[in-house]
């Protein structure tokens, strides 16, 4: 196979790229900007374009397949000539179905949680030592690539993501993947720029449970109101399971979770994680992985990258990473640290980084997302908001839409000494973003307050 690749640089690009170099593919690239890790990575398997920009003149009728990504525009001059020449043109997921298409797919769909549960289901895949493709959406301990593809395994696990697959096509990527076991976590709008209504975002679960393989499985959150409706509206349809948080106990390292008369001691912790938990043990079932075998190999599971990620600690003081964004996510984030250390002043420091919620008609779904904290700061830079195009924001507007006593700033340094202003004995620090407060060093910052 010859391939080539337009944006070659991005996260999951870079990804597919390498493993396909991996599979034996001759792999080519392009991009007008690569930035780390991606650049190290591709350098490393040997497939970083020598220059930096676009090069019709690498597009020719050699190639068997050209692959696009979200960062390209629809006038790509490498993009013109291979429609030109009439190259197989497919986007990220459309690809990934051709890898997988004589696999048995297991696809996990929602607004959160997708990247947890891949990855609690590849870490008992992992520890059982069982052969199996995959693609996860998120850097994870102990892979150095997030898609894995070959010619023998007979499952392919897929992180399935609702946003939109290239640039010249429009659709859910995880409407192309064809499902034979599927799962949905929970649904909470999202991506308002690219569906505008509540109505309009459940319909991409709804089209995504249309293009469950005949006879297949889903497997569906019965806790989330939207996501239940779903399952019941297919359950004459596909094999159904529904699953719900289990019955467990907190402990100082983790969670005891009691299962069909027997316990399980666990390094995770927080409902919404042992709900994830139990997803996944479900779509094990699919892979015959035994239910008792499943939670007796998670018990060594300690996290899915970004996501409740330990950054520092000592005796009385602890500091997590969270790439939660959303309402829900960060009302199951802050919710499941407090739910942890009861005992300690939770301090939760929020950003809003991403387009949906740094508009002002999604603002008033923050309601609320933070009561657990014991003390909340939300930043934001008007940079970004302009950025963006969108309508300024004002610390006012940002104040009333999440209620309580949240504290409100737009400077990256006012976010710096609100927390190195306070005394961090017996207190958890909880930074949530898809970004980094533009620049905070989170490892850095750890080192600093437990001095």
């Amino acid at each position: 196979m010859n391939v080539h690749f337009i944006a070659i640089g991005g996260s999951a690009m870079h990804n597919l790229a390498i493993a396909l170099s991996r599979k034996g593919a001759k792999v080519t690239g392009s991009d007008d900007e690569i930035f780390e890790p991606s650049r190290t990575r591709l350098e490393k398997q040997g497939i970083l374009p020598a220059s930096i920009g676009w090069f019709p003149e690498k597009i020719t009728g050699d190639l068997d397949a050209v692959i696009l990504g979200m960062h390209a525009r629809e006038d790509n001059p490498e993009l013109l000539k291979a429609k030109q020449l009439n190259i197989p043109i497919y986007s990220y997921p459309e690809y990934l179905y051709e890898q997988s298409k004589d696999q048995y797919r297991i696809v996990i769909g929602g607004s959160h949680g997708k990247t947890t549960i891949t990855s609690m289901l590849l870490h008992v895949v992992n520890e059982l030592g069982l052969n199996v493709d995959y693609m996860v959406g998120a850097q994870l301990e102990g892979y150095d690539c997030m898609v894995k593809l070959s010619e023998d395994a007979a499952f392919m696990i897929l992180e399935g993501d609702e946003y939109l697959s290239s640039p010249i096509d429009r659709r859910p990527k995880f409407h192309l993947y064809r499902p034979d076991t599927a799962l949905i976590s929970g649904i909470a709008w999202d991506h308002i720029n690219v569906f505008p209504t509540w109505e309009n975002y459940v319909d991409q679960f709804r089209k995504f449970c249309k293009v469950i393989e005949p006879g297949g499985k889903l497997v569906y959150n019965s806790e989330d109101p939207a996501v239940k409706s779903l399952g019941e509206e297919f359950a004459s349809k596909l094999e159904t399971k529904p699953y719900q948080t289990p019955v467990y106990r907190t402990t100082e390292t983790g969670t005891i979770m009691s299962y069909e008369g027997k316990e399980y001691e666990l390094n995770v912790f927080g409902a919404h994680n042992l709900q994830n938990l139990v997803g996944a043990m479900h779509l094990a079932e699919s892979m015959h992985i035994p239910n008792h075998d499943f939670l007796t190999a998670i018990k060594t599971f300690k996290g899915a990258g970004k996501r409740l990620q330990k950054v520092a600690e000592n005796g009385s003081f602890t500091m997590f990473k969270d790439f939660a964004h959303s309402p829900s996510k960060l009302k199951a984030t802050t919710s499941a640290v407090k739910e942890q250390y009861p005992d300690r002043n939770v301090v939760a420091c929020m950003e809003l980084h991403t387009f949906s919620s740094l508009r002002k008609e999604f603002l008033p779904l923050y309601d609320g997302a933070m009561n657990a904290a014991d003390e909340a700061l939300v930043y934001f830079s008007p940079a970004v908001v302009a950025h963006k195009k969108l309508e300024p924001l004002t610390i006012k507007q940002v104040q009333e839409a999440f209620g309580g006593n949240v504290k409100v700033v737009n400077n990256t340094q006012e976010v710096l000494d609100f927390i190195r202003a306070k005394n961090w004995d017996n207190s958890v620090l909880l930074m949530m973003s898809s970004g980094n407060f533009d620049g905070i060093d989170y490892e850095k910052l750890g080192e600093e307050l437990i001095g």
